[in-house]
């Protein structure tokens, strides 16, 4: 009982405090603004929410703002304590690969081994485990043969995802490719004509925003590895729209919840530029 209450006056003075706060923020639990409209009409710019940083394992602590390490990745994963990685259709918090101090926010299309295929405003996903799962697991309207492959057609029905007529995205990743930073490789199809296909490494992952002719993401930049993967968007506690204008009906919702009901998907085209 003695150690008890001395350990219950130590985190009521100021020093407990900031401790505990700090291992939660290290460890549990840290705070993380939407910048941009990758997400939407999903996530806005603007939302303030919690991630959790125990989804996937536990990373490696930062300090906050500054991201230096504060101990040594051991494993040389990225985590403390490692764990299964990210499931198709998350939505993740992970470190950009080529800044690793930048934080994005993106939901997971495809894991280790999968192969990707984007055409025509529409992603098709051949996943590890197989074509007896794939039709099990799927509708059989969703599933096409490409070549001698399996895939999924457009995997994921959250309401939040979708495409724009008027972006021309083919010129749009011409123009990227020409700059080297379109990370898919360009084959033809009999069945879609021009494609582009992407293999994703073991253990890695692929990222797009859902707001799919709005994000830069897996499609120019590769893959994700595990050891730069952060957590899982837990709720909201805060979001403020361009104007500064609170939106009270998304406040303490989880993002469960604003990814799948109708009420709360929003379209902002103020939103929209490619990030």
């Amino acid at each position: 009982m003695n150690f008890l209450k001395k350990f219950y006056t130590f985190f009521n003075s100021w020093t407990g405090t900031i401790i505990f706060v700090l291992l939660v923020i290290f460890f549990f639990v840290q705070a993380f603004i939407i910048p941009s409209g990758s997400m939407k009409n999903s996530l806005l710019v603007g939302e303030m929410l919690f991630v959790k940083k125990f989804s996937y394992g536990i990373p490696t602590p930062h300090i906050p703002w500054l991201e230096i390490p504060i101990l040594p990745d051991f494993d040389d994963d990225g985590h403390l304590i490692s764990a299964e990685g990210p499931k198709r259709g998350d939505i993740v918090v992970f470190r950009y690969p080529h800044d690793e101090k930048i934080h994005f926010v993106k939901r997971c299309v495809a894991k280790g081994n999968d192969r990707v295929i984007y055409a025509n405003k529409t992603l098709y996903v051949s996943m590890s485990e197989g074509e007896d799962f794939m039709r099990k697991n799927y509708s059989k309207d969703d599933l096409i043969k490409l070549g001698e492959r399996l895939f999924v057609k457009e995997p994921y029905k959250q309401k939040g995802i979708h495409y724009e007529e008027r972006v021309d995205m083919d010129k749009l990743i011409e123009k990227y490719a020409l700059l080297g930073q379109f990370a898919m490789t360009k084959i033809n199809l009999k069945e879609l004509g021009n494609a582009y296909v992407f293999d994703v490494p073991e253990n890695e992952y692929f990222m797009m925003g859902d707001n799919r002719d709005f994000s830069s993401d897996s499609r120019f930049w590769g893959s994700v590895p595990y050891r730069l993967i952060v957590g899982q968007p837990w709720f909201v506690y805060m979001s403020f729209d361009k104007d500064y204008n609170i939106r009270w009906e998304r406040i303490g919702r989880f993002v469960d919840s604003l990814e799948n009901e109708e009420k709360f998907i929003k379209d902002d085209d103020s939103e929209d530029n490619l990030s």
